[in-house]
């Protein structure tokens, strides 16, 4: 099961025990470190490198960097009306920029992201130099993302929700799960 090798079942059971302790102390009312558990961040380590972007002027015709996720499952939420829309949860895992594409060096402007885990003895050996030669960790996927120059983040800068804005529409690819013939 994926989501137990995360310790995502743990940190769930962790989480129902310390919400279900009888009387809290008014001190733990006001404390919000347990929702942590849950946040993406706090599983990353500490000696991962990550580098802040600069921020800079974009305009409306900017192409930004995409993400890699994962499809968790679908939900719905209603509107004011009492209108129903359904809506797809997705899991951003360690999304970390790895190599910027330059239109001096390359041609084109690009992002290659990458996102999971992998160990390094399950890598090819190009593999592992590349990861090597930018300085950032092992990563199970890679995708390229086509970007404006204005739009390039340094090596290592990591992608996670705040990325994106609440509202936002995104463009989606993904592969067809198959079930067979009918």
């Amino acid at each position: 099961m994926a989501a137990a090798s995360r310790g995502l079942v743990r940190r769930l059971n962790q989480f129902l025990l310390r919400s279900l302790s009888p009387s809290p102390s008014p001190a733990a009312l006001y404390n919000t470190s347990h929702l942590r558990m849950f946040c993406a961040e706090a599983e990353k380590e500490d000696d991962s490198r990550v580098i802040e972007a600069k921020p800079g002027v974009m305009t409306r015709d900017s192409k930004r960097s995409g993400a890699i996720a994962v499809k968790c499952g679908m939900t719905a939420l209603w509107d004011k009306w009492g209108a129903r829309i359904p809506i797809t949860i997705l899991w951003l895992d360690d999304n970390i920029v790895s190599q910027v594409k330059i239109p001096e060096k390359e041609g084109f402007c690009a992002l290659q992201v990458g996102c999971g885990q992998k160990k390094e003895k399950h890598l090819r050996k190009p593999e592992v130099g590349h990861f090597r030669a930018q300085g950032v960790p092992m990563k199970r996927k890679l995708r390229e993302f086509p970007v404006t120059e204005d739009a390039l983040l340094p090596v290592g800068t990591s992608i996670d929700v705040r990325h994106f804005v609440p509202g936002q529409y995104v463009d989606v690819t993904g592969i067809t799960k198959g079930h067979g013939f009918q």
